[in-house]
């Protein structure tokens, strides 16, 4: 090219070279936190999603030992919330994914101490909603000051616990868990609209079977809930149900299952693959799902370090 001239504004010589924008990023990483193993544990594992047939590296760890804790973060950060044990309860540790191999660093509480949470965020902001016993509570953590006290939000529409979310930019939906009041398992679903965050959830359409203590994680377009228990701890799943999320009042649909039946699992996931983790049976099993073949049974991936339930887990970029 030989170069122009725009007469009376800006000469150019040598011709112009055009650029794409880069993609934007995508985890590359989750850690998966906390936890029983065979007591409460404060150790963190890191899977690296591309080398996940490895065993997940231990990173720093949190705060305190704690169990049935829940987590979400952004690219850069994961925030690890309630819980029980003596750092449990409304204590938030955040991992900064950067320098993971310090111990979490102590961030503001939650409004109340609770465990049995479910959790959504997006790149601003995280929901952490429900608990033991029978909340409806949803505490919004804003990233950027995250040092102050989470703020309570409009409710779900019922008090519950030992539930699952998965969301993407605008939405988080919060499925499963166990009403204490009624003694029942529940195959509900709530949205919470980040925009509107103040009003109550809105119920929409259930999962395709009642169930607790399962594990959720996805990508902009669908939702994946694996694993969970019903009756108490009479019976495990190995079932995945698929929320999609343009068309949520449906009943969400069944896919490809988990390697084996667990509950008190942990989920993270990236644009393409869920990775699925722990639980009260073969407890260092890490299960993928990859989301374009989801109908085929998920792969296992390689161990956890140790047998871990109950923990919480985030996915961001290492």
């Amino acid at each position: 090219m030989s170069g122009f001239t725009i007469t009376a504004g800006v000469s150019f010589s040598g011709g112009i070279t055009m650029t794409e924008a880069p993609p934007p990023p995508q985890n590359t990483a989750g850690w998966f936190g906390g936890g029983y193993n065979p007591s409460r544990t404060s150790t963190v594992n890191r899977i690296t999603f591309a080398t996940d047939t490895a065993t997940p590296s231990i990173r720093g760890p949190l705060s305190g030992a704690k169990d049935d804790l829940a987590a979400a973060g952004n690219f850069t950060d994961g925030w690890f919330a309630g819980g029980r044990g003596p750092t449990g309860g409304s204590t938030v540790d955040r991992i900064t994914y950067a320098t993971d191999t310090a111990t979490a660093s102590v961030r503001g509480p939650l409004s109340s101490a609770r465990y049995g949470m479910g959790a959504a965020g997006n790149t601003n902001y995280g929901w952490f909603a429900a608990g033991w016993s029978n909340y409806s509570t949803v505490d919004r953590i804003t990233w950027a000051t995250d040092t102050a006290t989470a703020s309570v939000r409009g409710p779900l529409s019922l008090g519950i616990s030992y539930i699952a979310a998965a969301g993407n930019d605008t939405d988080g939906w919060f499925g499963g868990g166990y009403v204490q009041s009624t003694t029942s398992d529940r195959s509900i679903v709530n949205r919470i609209t980040y925009a509107t965050d103040t009003a109550t959830a809105s119920v929409r359409g259930p999962l395709s079977d009642a169930r607790q203590r399962l594990a959720a994680a996805g990508n902009s377009a669908y939702g994946y809930f694996g694993g969970g228990s019903h009756a108490g701890f009479s019976a495990a799943y190995s079932i995945v149900d698929r929320i999609t999320y343009a068309t949520d009042t449906a009943t969400a649909s069944v896919r490809g299952p988990l390697s084996a039946a667990r509950y008190f699992l942990a989920a993270a996931s990236n644009t393409t693959d869920a990775w699925f983790a722990g639980g009260n049976t073969s407890g260092c099993t890490v299960d993928r799902i990859t989301f374009a073949t989801d109908t085929a049974t998920a792969s296992v991936r390689g161990p956890l370090s140790a047998p871990t339930r109950k923990m919480g887990a985030a996915g961001g970029v290492q």
